[in-house]
């Protein structure tokens, strides 16, 4: 039995045979090229890429209805294909070095790859793997090869072991041959573990070595609980982990037969529990969790992967969808936080020692006012069609909203002499993510109708910590003492200003945090999708009296140790039957 550990990206438990998967992957192999060859060279590159648009429309278009929706990923795909720092810079180098298509193409990639290295921010950084696969479809057309993904051998059903998977080849998989998969590459947030996660598939990534290691019929478990495949178990392992998948089954279906039911305490009290989004195809995961709206939709992904900017009309059209599908219930949309330390193609920024703390998010945006006034004029339009909030990021004092407030009266007054219709009431709020706005939280509470608590950024501001950096990684702590009390300033400035308080960082979608976040009075905690059922079971098994003299309590303790030494105990104690079962580790709780 050997058992090889990586990362939980789809919940659930798979047990069967494997089927490793070859990767197709070629060598690329660099050929000089007679400068009376070039054109002909070019030409053949450019219609390998074409090649490659027409099977990515095809497959579009082959789509089952049921998971037609994701065809917005297939379609980012697309637009890669044809970004000039892919394209333009393989045709240019082609004729600068006198070089095959091939070894152009892969030149191409590692610079895009050097530019996503400054990347602080995992979402957008690892969308280099959607380039990657791009490029090696275009690398399998220039070699004369077919699309990589062949299950015609599969007659019952398997687990995939693969190297990496790519978006278009999961979505054709079958779930009835396809019961997990296991790769060496990827993440929770990497687009085809958000595709596993949507299509219920048990999904395990970045396991080390894992193709090495396996041989396509061997038995296999794929824990996409605590992330981790275990290879020819014992036969005690075995029947250990069909009782537990059999308890997850139970488990998964009494959270889901509730999740429609209101988020409220025993005692009466009320909160909202929405979801996080950045994706057009993961409208139906939010509606289908129980979600009562987005608390957080990202709107970054709409500027990544494009040869120049959306146009607003882009933007409205992609607004206005979301707006129209999620009504009744509210969408609250975040204006474009990127900047230096993320890839924008049309966006020029200068190298910055540390861009975590440099031109980004609304500093860009007031900056770059086109960008802006388009973005909000496109969210402004949309606003007619359903209820839209609108949220500012990275605020740090109260002169850069009375910034954001006049330009924002200016596209409203341009929108009024056009005869354009939106919502004149439309809420605005900030994140607060940054320790000075928390420090001036009342003075700031006057200005905006509702606060969202970004903590992943403040944590890491708070405690001086970059949380990307393997070597301080293990210092970023939720439960610090600093943070908890900066938490509860938060709360008590908005609530003393009449404004409501939610929570979008990834602290709110932690059961382990749920009844502290309770007991501190929060209006509205938004997360990933998927966690919404058991949070909301965690609420309506709570008291919020009995929560909010457990956080009191908490905030007078003063280690991270204690705090969480503590916290356990509480949930241990109150919610027995959730600590029982191994989803509990799902979202990285460790005990």
């Amino acid at each position: 039995m050997e058992i090889l550990k990586g990362t939980a990206a789809s919940p659930g438990i798979s047990i069967g045979k494997i089927f490793l998967l070859d990767d197709g992957k070629s060598k690329t192999l660099r050929k000089k090229i007679p400068q009376d060859q070039i054109p002909q060279e070019r030409e053949r590159f450019r219609r390998a890429v074409e090649t490659v648009e027409e099977q990515l429309h095809r497959l579009i278009d082959e789509l089952p209805e049921e998971i037609k929706e994701h065809s917005s990923i297939l379609q980012s795909h697309i637009l890669m294909l044809r970004d000039r720092m892919l394209y333009d810079r393989t045709l240019a180098l082609i004729g600068e070095e006198g070089i095959n298509a091939e070894w152009a193409l892969r030149k191409a990639l590692s610079q895009v790859k050097a530019i996503f290295a400054r990347i602080k921010d995992a979402y957008i950084r690892e969308r280099l793997e959607d380039i990657e696969f791009v490029v090696n479809r275009v690398e399998q057309v220039l070699a004369g090869q077919g699309p990589t993904v062949d299950l015609s051998a599969v007659d019952e059903p398997v687990i995939i072991v693969a190297r990496d998977l790519s978006p278009a080849d999961t979505l054709q998989i079958s779930r009835e041959k396809v019961i997990g998969f296991v790769t060496e590459l990827g993440s929770r947030t990497s687009h085809t573990a958000i595709l596993a996660r949507s299509l219920g598939i048990p999904a395990v990534t970045g396991v080390e070595d894992v193709t090495i290691h396996s041989l396509s019929g061997d038995i296999a478990i794929a824990d996409g609980l605590k992330g981790r495949i275990i290879i020819d178990p014992d036969e005690s392992t075995l029947l250990e982990y069909q009782k537990t998948r059999s308890r997850y089954v139970q488990y998964r279906l009494e959270v889901v037969q509730s999740s429609n039911l209101p988020a409220e305490t025993l005692d009466g009290f009320r909160i909202k529990i929405k979801a996080n989004m950045e994706l057009l195809n993961e409208v139906s995961m939010v509606i289908q969790h129980g979600a009562e709206g987005v608390g957080l939709f990202r709107t970054e992904f709409l500027y990544l992967a494009r040869k120049g900017l959306p146009t607003e009309e882009q933007l409205f059209q992609s607004y206005k969808e979301v707006a129209e599908r999620l009504s009744p219930y509210p969408v609250t949309i975040r204006t474009l936080d990127i900047g230096g330390d993320k890839f924008v193609s049309s966006v020029s920024l200068g190298d910055e020692i540390n861009p975590a703390l440099g031109l980004r998010a609304i500093r860009l945006c007031l900056q770059e006012r086109g960008l802006f006034r388009a973005q909000l004029r496109a969210i402004l339009r949309a606003s007619a069609f359903g209820e839209i909030r609108l949220l500012f990021p990275m605020v740090s004092g109260k002169s850069e909203i009375l910034e954001v407030k006049n330009l924002l009266n200016e596209v409203k007054e341009e929108l009024y002499r056009d005869g354009i219709s939106f919502d004149s009431n439309m809420k605005t709020g900030i994140m607060i993510e940054v320790p000075s706005a928390a420090l001036i939280a009342d003075v700031l509470a006057r200005e905006v109708d509702f606060f969202s608590i970004g903590t992943n950024d403040l944590i890491q501001y708070s405690l001086a910590i970059d949380r990307v950096n393997d070597a301080v990684s293990h210092l970023y702590e939720p439960l610090h003492p600093s943070v908890l009390r900066m938490i509860k300033m938060i709360v008590d400035a908005a609530h003393g200003a009449g404004i409501e308080v939610g929570m979008c960082g990834e602290m709110a979608g932690e059961p382990l945090y749920v009844p502290l976040l309770l007991g501190m009075g929060l209006d509205e905690l938004s997360m990933n999708a998927m966690a919404v059922p058991k949070n909301k079971r965690l609420v309506r098994q709570s008291n919020q009296e009995d929560c909010a003299a457990f956080a009191a309590e908490l905030l007078t303790l003063d280690s991270a140790k204690a705090i969480k030494k503590r916290a356990v105990e509480f949930f241990r104690q109150n919610y027995p039957s959730d600590m029982e079962t191994s989803d509990f580790l799902e979202f990285g709780i460790k005990l």
